[in-house]
């Protein structure tokens, strides 16, 4: 049985050659949920997430997955997660379908060919599953991605811009997909995106993230509510602009 938190972060901190780029910042994912990491660029979502899949060691701070710590014993942990992200390519001498065989062989997927035609019939990738990768559109590159990263039903999804180059019909069939997925699996999404409407939709927490530190967190109804804006895109600005939580601005005000 799968702890009830999925991610666990104490004290996360990446250095690149005397660079902080992730700087000592915790938090805490529970199972059945889905988060959002936002930021603007250089904000330290991508560091984060690349230590989360074990890409990158923290120069200091730990990361415990459904309770494995990953620093140590990773390896039990990475069957039950995947990632996708619209810019990391996929082999492109290989079809679609190759691409899925040879990662659901990664991961021991059950039934192989079964899942690859089922992803194929419920991300709509029938009509290119035997073209090479190289061949694709980025919209198509976007929904193989996401097949990749779903070939082995995994209870932690790790996303980049899942929705990245998709026309807005595809996006939405997208999201629903993604909320299903969630729903049927009781599954934790964790994921980086510019778009705040997905986010919105999507999320039940987001954790806003500036120059390598968490600066808020809440919904993104209580985000909205609390920086007095009409949208989460509008704060996301307040944030990225300079502005910090209102919250943490009235507790130094009264501290001082």
């Amino acid at each position: 049985m799968l702890a009830e938190t999925a991610i666990k972060v104490d004290r996360l901190t990446k250095r690149f050659n005397g660079v902080t780029a992730v700087d000592a910042i915790s938090f805490t994912v529970p199972h059945g949920r889905t988060i959002a990491l936002l930021g603007g660029n250089g904000a330290g979502k991508t560091s984060t997430i690349a230590m989360l899949l074990g890409l990158l060691l923290p120069t200091a701070g730990s990361i415990e997955i459904f309770g494995v710590d990953m620093l140590r014993d990773r390896f039990r942990a990475l069957p039950h997660l995947n990632f996708s992200s619209p810019y990391v390519e996929l082999p492109h001498r290989l079809t679609v379908r190759e691409n899925l065989s040879v990662y659901g062989r990664l991961y021991g997927v059950p039934r192989l060919r079964s899942r690859i035609e089922s992803l194929a019939e419920e991300l709509d990738l029938t009509e290119f599953i035997d073209r090479p990768a190289g061949k694709l559109s980025a919209g198509q590159k976007t929904r193989v991605a996401l097949a990749k990263a779903l070939v082995n039903r995994p209870d932690l999804l790790l996303l980049d811009e899942p929705t990245a180059s998709l026309d807005p019909d595809t996006a939405d069939r997208m999201r629903s997909f993604l909320e299903s997925y969630r729903a049927r699996r009781r599954g934790t999404i964790l994921l980086a995106s510019h778009n705040m409407a997905e986010v919105e939709r999507l999320c039940d927490d987001v954790i806003m993230m500036k120059r390598g530190r968490i600066v808020d967190r809440d919904g993104p109804a209580a985000l909205i509510a609390r920086y007095g804006r009409s949208n989460l895109e509008q704060v996301f600005l307040d944030i990225a602009r300079g502005g910090d939580s209102p919250a943490r601005h009235e507790a130094e005000t009264s501290a001082a």
